[in-house]
């Protein structure tokens, strides 16, 4: 288990980005957050839903790539960003996916909403009930495409967290929001993603505008095994966008780093035992343990185990008798459950009257 910090303030970094979050994949821990919860008019940021929703259909195996959806006159007529499908066609469920992805097409998107629910309406209330179930709670959804509409919102702390199980779920598909070009009709598109062209390791995810809600990105990458996703969102230029999400992204791996205190099964001390046959035995831990810290943040950091002791006999291997607990000032707090790292069996009769006059004993004294 990868563990992080709860967040650093705003004014750890100056972005001009009007809400911002930083969030570390494996730990689902918030390294940076400025306005993280308030719902924000997402532009196509919110394709993610749209694209998450078909991607637990083609992983389910209900839909498979060469299925096809038909273009309504509703897809066909929408403005903004386009896959130039046409109307009365039928369309390739793996051209619509990256149709969405690479080339943010609006008409895709409505195909594929319609496709799976039967209309727009109906696809952005099972887009509704999916986010509820993924807990993200500052997330209302009214179309497929995120075209302006005053219901149609989402935090960036929920746009993060649907980039990361995205990411999660969809191993064999997310890939695909790395594809700088697509190319349907004879129309080749490229990838609006400014870091797929300027960060080293980024691969994902989403670019957004509209006139209310700015310039806004949604970014992963990983480096050197650390994966980070990013959100950014209020910005006034794509230029500004551009330049912005690289120093943010740079900051961010300049400043948090992965540091690995504890293997899987390593010792970390022993407990006392009562009325055993060994005195202590070994507590180890259940799962490794790393931190994303910044350095200051490891200098400060105090690691204890906790536990009711002396531990009474039998013991048995596996079993959880401590807990491992890290605390960092301005963090939250790391908890991991420590196991028994032996068996550990129970004094016989005798032993158990020895064992208990020698407590009487040094008691006394």
């Amino acid at each position: 288990m990868a563990a992080a910090p709860r967040g650093a303030s705003a004014a750890d970094f100056e972005t001009a980005a009007t809400h911002a979050i930083i969030l570390d994949h494996r730990s689902g821990r918030v390294l940076f957050r400025k306005n993280p919860d308030e719902p924000i008019p997402t532009a196509s940021m919110s394709k993610i839903m749209t694209v998450y929703m078909l991607l637990e259909q083609l992983k389910a195996g209900t839909l498979t790539e060469d299925d096809t959806f038909v273009v309504s006159e509703k897809a066909w007529k929408k403005g903004g960003s386009k896959m130039f499908v046409e109307v009365g066609k039928q369309v390739r469920v793996g051209d619509l996916l990256r149709g969405i992805i690479v080339q943010s097409g609006n008409d895709a998107s409505i195909v594929v909403a319609e496709g799976l629910a039967g209309s727009e309406e109906a696809f952005a209330e099972r887009m509704n009930e999916k986010a509820q179930e993924l807990g993200l709670d500052n997330t209302t959804l009214r179309n497929a495409t995120g075209w302006p509409d005053p219901e149609h919102r989402m935090s960036v702390r929920d746009l993060a967290r649907l980039a990361s199980l995205t990411i999660s779920n969809f191993p064999d598909y997310y890939g695909l929001y790395a594809e700088k070009k697509f190319t349907y009709h004879d129309i080749e598109q490229s990838n609006r993603n400014p870091v797929l062209y300027s960060f080293d390791g980024a691969d994902g995810l989403k670019t957004g505008h509209t006139e209310e809600a700015g310039y806004g990105l949604v970014a992963a990458a990983e480096r050197d095994g650390q994966r980070l996703i990013f959100v950014l969102a209020g910005m006034e230029s794509a230029r500004e966008r551009a330049t912005e999400s690289v120093r943010f992204m740079q900051w961010a791996f300049r400043t948090f780093r992965n540091f690995k205190l504890f293997a899987d099964g390593e010792e970390v001390e022993t407990a006392e035992v009562w009325l055993g046959e060994k005195v202590r035995v070994p507590l180890v831990t259940a799962e490794p343990l790393a931190l994303t810290l910044s350095p200051d943040m490891r200098e400060q950091m105090r690691v204890e185990v906790v536990y009711d002791g002396p531990i009474p006999a039998p013991v048995k291997a596996g079993e959880p008798l401590a807990e491992l607990v890290v605390t960092i000032p301005g963090v939250e707090t790391v908890r991991q459950p420590l196991l028994a790292g032996s068996d550990v069996a129970r004094l016989g009769p005798m032993g158990r009257i020895a064992a208990a006059v020698g407590h009487m004993i040094w008691s006394a004294e």
